[in-house]
Formats: structure tokens, sequence, C-alpha cells
């Protein structure tokens, strides 16, 4: 579950990292090519100025129109232009090319000793108003005001026009629907008097109404038939002759209503019946009363039981009397069921009939009036339209004539930014490719997207100081904090890593190329572990152009030349430095032929010796690709750290001296970064940096006095 959690926020902090990569890389190739930019802009700018002193001066005429919307519309006209648009459409109107064409028309025909030039119009409507602001611009002051004044003069004759030639097509559309209407009228007038004549409307109304009150009652009675009947069937024989013995039952059927009509054989039978029933109840009640004082076969006895016999017979023919007539009524209200449901047929289908006919009648009719109301709405139109045909519905006045023409110089500026931009975006392009062709790292982000090797520590670029422009090694009261704690973090990475086996104590310091800070490493990389009480010696192995003995301010020989081209005890050339527990070896004399003396016995003999007497032997040598010392050296030491420096080293040429490495079965400990920039957001001490500065809290309170209190804390 923490798994599956996780990979979402995993997921986010990965694309953020991504992107900060990017934006770092964008703003470090801003900040070295920021020139290219600035010549992009002034070579933009420089060539439209060019164009533009190079090109014939330009001279522009003004002149304003007003256009007044008459809103007053007679009722049944129709104004078919939005007025919401009417501004814009006026405006792409005015520049038309039909207005163009005929302006220079009538220009060459006003003044036919002009010669003809090309000349701009630009339309703007002046904020809430209807005003429009014209401006015309050509090589020639007199053609062009000249073409400004042709221009509104010709957009007034073509509003004229179009507004003519509308109004007589409408016309003639509307004669012709109007003819067409006309037909459709008498057509729909002749159909609905020949339906008249066939159908007696007032005829087929009342139909209609008895139909349906006939179809009502009918269906009442087959409801009140349908309950009757089926009452009658849940019924038994003594049921039907107990409710025959209540006349005044009323039977309820399923809708509701009440049968008033008498019970199934509701005659003589049934009193009978019931007589005969209460004699049989009385006799059986004396039978029962004799029976207390007389034997059975008393002869009293005898004929009483001769009597209930006789009546019990009765009684029973008086019941199949009972289920004859319950069959009988049955049978007849079947009939009776099926006439009404023939019937209700019969009339369902004749007032459907009716029903057609009646809506057939209101279909006839109301075409009819509509087409009337269509022809006199149009009729109304058409003398609308007659009347106002000399209307417009808005009116055009010239409100400024054109004006004189004068020296145009509002579009340079326009034109010289438009350049600039230009510019500036072929100026974008160019950074983008060269950032496309650039495979050099900018921020520890890039480190790791283009290499798998770990990452030791990142060191933040420093200002080179002193008269040689160097940078100075680390000291005990350095207060370059972030400096010297990424050092710190170096060592830390160095010391506790996570690998099996046993601690590298031979390291090698290098690098792709020169001037990527392998030697200010590998120095500050011992000053900081010899800090912590190790014994480390440091060896300038390069024998061409090692320089460590200039940084410690040691005597550049005897040292590693000697050792291994002379067999010069190496603990002789082993010189002292002002930093506690490091000692350093120096290059000694230029040697022409070092990598025969890196790969020869004295070199592994030497290595095996210091490390027997020294914790850690650390290694400056020549970069990978400079000379082939490092790859010869290397499978002899128990790590390297490869050191790539920001903004300088190209990852394919990194990448090719690790390859070397790696063919010789060299174990690469990992990468230092060296010299990020700080100010990228995946630089951490940089974010704290204001730690060391803290302000103390307490009046008066030392840092040894703060060190003191968070001790005891």
């Amino acid at each position: 579950m923490n798994d599956q959690a996780d990979q979402p926020r995993m997921d986010r902090s990965t694309t953020r990292a991504h992107f900060n990569a990017r934006l770092s890389r964008y703003l470090s190739l801003l900040r070295r090519k920021w020139w290219v930019l600035v010549l992009g802009v002034l070579v933009g700018a420089g060539i439209q100025g060019v164009r533009l002193w190079s090109s014939a001066p330009a001279f522009a005429s003004v002149g304003k129109m007003i256009v007044s919307i008459k809103l007053n519309i007679a009722e049944g006209s129709v104004y078919t232009e939005e007025l919401s648009n009417f501004l814009g459409t006026q405006a792409a109107l005015m520049q038309s090319g039909v207005v163009l064409n005929r302006a220079h028309a009538r220009v060459a025909l006003q003044k036919p000793e002009v010669r003809w030039q090309p000349v701009g119009l630009k339309v703007t409507v002046s904020p809430k108003t209807t005003i429009f602001v014209l401006q015309a611009t050509g090589g020639d002051p007199e053609y062009t005001r000249a073409f400004l004044q042709a221009c509104m003069e010709e957009y007034i004759a073509l509003k004229k026009e179009m507004r003519t030639q509308t109004s007589d097509t409408t016309v003639a559309g509307l004669t012709e629907e109007v003819i067409r209407l006309e037909k459709d009228l008498r057509n729909a007038d002749a159909e609905l008097l020949e339906f008249q004549s066939t159908n007696t409307l007032l005829l087929s109304q009342e139909q209609g109404n008895s139909a349906g009150n006939y179809l009502a009652a009918l269906n009442l009675r087959l409801a009140t038939r349908k309950s009757e009947y089926d009452l009658l069937q849940m019924l038994t024989v003594d049921q039907n002759l107990d409710l025959q013995q209540a006349p005044s039952a009323a039977v309820l059927p399923a809708n509701g209503a009440t049968d008033t009509s008498p019970p199934a054989g509701g005659d003589r039978t049934d009193t009978d019946y019931l007589r005969a029933k209460q004699q049989l109840l009385l006799l059986q009640a004396e039978q029962e009363e004799l029976g207390r004082y007389l034997r059975t076969n008393h002869p009293k006895m005898i004929a009483m039981n001769e009597e209930i016999v006789r009546r019990e017979q009765l009684l029973k023919i008086f019941r199949l009397q009972s289920a004859e007539q319950l069959e009988s009524k049955k049978a007849s209200l079947a009939v009776e069921i099926q006439n009404i449901e023939k019937d209700m047929k019969q009339w369902d289908v004749k007032a459907l009939e009716i029903q057609a006919k009646v809506a057939e009648y209101q279909r006839l009719k109301g075409n009819s009036q509509r087409i009337q109301a269509l022809y006199d709405r149009l009729l109304a139109t058409m003398q609308t339209l007659d009347l106002n045909k000399g209307i417009s519905p808005e009116s055009v006045t010239i409100m400024e004539s054109a004006s004189q023409a004068f020296p145009d110089q509002s579009g340079v500026w326009k034109q010289v930014t438009v350049g600039s931009l230009v510019g500036v975006g072929l100026s974008v392009l160019l950074l983008l490719l060269i950032n496309r062709l650039d495979d050099r790292m900018i921020s520890i982000a890039e480190l790791k997207e283009m290499f798998d090797e770990e990452v030791l520590g990142q060191i933040p670029r420093v200002t080179s100081r002193g008269p040689k422009r160097e940078v100075a090694l680390v000291g005990p009261e350095d207060e370059r904090h972030d400096f010297v704690e990424a050092y710190r973090n170096l060592r830390s990475s160095l010391l506790y890593m996570a690998e099996a086996g046993a601690r590298p104590k031979i390291l090698l310091v290098t690098s792709s190329v020169p001037n990527e800070g392998k030697s200010l490493t590998s120095a500050n990389l011992s000053i900081t572990m010899a800090s912590t009480g190790s014994r480390v010696l440091l060896v300038d192995a390069d024998l061409r152009k090692g320089a460590l003995h200039t940084r410690f301010g040691v005597a550049p020989r005897p040292g590693l030349t000697e050792v291994l081209g002379q067999g010069l005890n190496w603990e002789e050339a082993v010189q002292a430095t002002k930093f506690p527990n490091l000692s350093l070896l120096p290059r000694g004399t230029f040697a022409p032929n070092a990598g025969e003396l890196l790969i020869s016995n004295a070199t592994k003999e030497f290595l095996r010796d210091a490390a027997a007497k020294y914790d850690y032997v650390i290694l400056d040598t020549v970069p990978v690709m400079a000379a082939d010392d490092v790859t010869s050296l290397a499978p002899h030491v128990g790590g390297v750290i490869f050191v790539i420096r920001a903004e300088f080293t190209s990852a394919h040429v990194a990448r090719a001296a690790l390859y070397s490495l790696y063919q010789r079965q060299v174990r690469v400990l990992g990468v230092a970064f060296n010299s990020a920039r700080p100010s990228f957001e995946d630089y951490y001490y940089y974010r704290y940096k204001g730690y060391y500065y803290t302000e103390y809290p307490v009046a008066g309170a030392s840092p040894k006095a703060e060190t003191e209190q968070t001790g005891k804390a």
C-alpha cells in the first residue's frame, strides 16, 4: 500500500526535477549567450532602418465620416443588418475592392495629369461613436489626398446603389411570393367549400356528440353487467338463495354504481323456499322438544320424522330450481354483454369517422386562415416598402474632408519594432539550436539523467582570487562555508560508501579533458580527509604539467619522476604541508615518457608501500583524453573519482573517457560535479547558506558561547 501511494509522489518529483533541469539549462544558456539576443535586436532593427531609409517617403491624408443609424423603422419592415456588427461591416465596405477601384477611377477622371500610384487605406472607428477615421498612405501627396476624398464619396454612392438595388430586389421577390400565396389561398378555399358541400358540419358535430353520449351509456351498462356476471360466477346455490331472500339488497358493480334491479329469481319460488326452510326449522325444534319425552318409535315421533324428510326433499327441489335459475341468469348476462360490446364497436367506428371529418374540416380551415394571414402580411410589407423605398436606415455624412497630405512617420517605429521582434525570434531559434547541439551538463539533475554513475558530491562555483586568478585551497577558518561543506560531503560519500568490500585506500582523481578542476578537487579532498585525523599522501601524478607544488608552496623536485625513473626513495621526496596529517609528493622533473614510468614495477611498489604507511593515498593525474597515463595507472588503485565540470564538460566526451576506464576494468567510485552554480534549485547548500550567517539572538553572545550551549543542549 505504501509503495502504491508513494508512486505518484515519486512521479511528480521526477517530473519536477526534469522541469527544473530544463529551466536551469535555459537560464544558464541565456546567462552565457545574452549577447545573441541583443545582437538579434540590433540586427533586426538595423535592417528595418536601412529598408525605411532606402525606400521612398510616404505621405498620409486623414478624413472623417459619420454614420447616423435611424431606428424609426415602420411596423412590418425588416432591418436585416445586425447592429452589433454594423460598424465592422461599414469599415470593411469602405476598404473593399469596389470602393478602392472606383476611387482610383474617379481620381483619374478628375485629375488626369496625376499619375496612378498605389495607396493604402486604413479605417478605424472612434471609441463609443459612429465616427470613422480614414487614413490614406501613398507616395504622392496630391494623389493620396484626392484618392482619400474619392474613397469617401464612392462609399456614399455605393451605399445608395446597394439600398436601391436591395429594395428593387426585395419588391420583386415579395411580388412573386404574393402571387404564389394568392394561388394557394384560392386552392385552400376551394378545398374547404368542396368539403362543406359533401359534409354538413353542424350535423356531424351533433352526431359526434350523440355518439359520444351513447358510447358513455353503453360503457356504463357494460360495466354494470360485467360486475353482475362476475358476482353470479362467484355465488353458490345456497348463497344465491340467501341473496334472493333479501329483496332490498342492491348489487354493487365493479365501477361503484349501484344496480337497483331485483335479484335473480326474486319471484314466488323464493317465498316458498323461505317458508319451507322456516317450517323445517320449526319441525326440527319441535322434534327436539318431543324427543325429551317420547321415544323414537312413538307414532308422533315417526310422523314428525316423516314430515321433516318431506320438508328436506322440498328444499332440495328449491335448490335445484335455484341452480337452474342461476345458470339461466348467467347465460342471459353473457349474451347481453356480447351485444353491448358489439354495439360499442360499431359506435366506436362511427365516432372515429365523425371525428376524422371534423379534424379534416379544422385542418382545411386552419390552412386557409394561415395562408390568408401570410398573404395580408406580405401585402402590408410591400406597401410599407414602397413608401420607405427612398428612406435609408442610416445617414452617411463626410464629417471632415481629406486633409493635406503630410509625411507619414507613424509606421517607422512600428516597423523598427517588428524588425526587432523578428531579430529576437531568430535569436531565440539560434539559441535553441545551440542548446540542442550543446551536450554540456548544466545542473546535477542533467548529470543524473545522462550518467548512471553515482554522484559523490557537487562543488559550487567560487570566485577566483589572487594575481593568478586561482581558487584558494580550503582552510580551517575558511569563510566559503558552502564550498567547504561540499568537500566534506564528498569526503563523507567516500568514507561511508554503501558498497561491499574493503574501503579503498588508494584513490585516483581524474577528468576527461583539462581545466575541469581535478587538481583542485584532489587537493581540497586531501585536506578535508586529513582534517579527520587520517594520514593522507597527495601524489601529483601529472608528470607533464602537474602544479600541486605551486598550490601548497613547496619545491617541485625531487618528486614522483625521480622516484619512478631514478630509483629515489619515495619517502625522501615526500614533503610536509601546512595542513596537519597531509603530505605531498610533487611531480618532480618534467617527464616526456610518463606513460612508461607509470606502468613500471616501481609504480606498483611505490603504491604498495605508500598504502601501508598512509591511511589514504590520493593521486592527481592527467585527463583521460589527454594522455594514456590514467588508463595505465588506474587499474592499480582502489577506485577512481571522475570530475565533471558544470557548463564545460561535454557529455559524449565524458562518456568516452569513462568507457576507456571501464575497458581496463577500473573501479569508478562515482562522479564529482564541479563548479555548479549555487543559484540553481538542485544545489541544496545554497538554500540554507543563511544558516552560517545567522545573528546571535542574545546580545554579547559569542560563537563559542553558543557552541557550548548547543553542546549542553
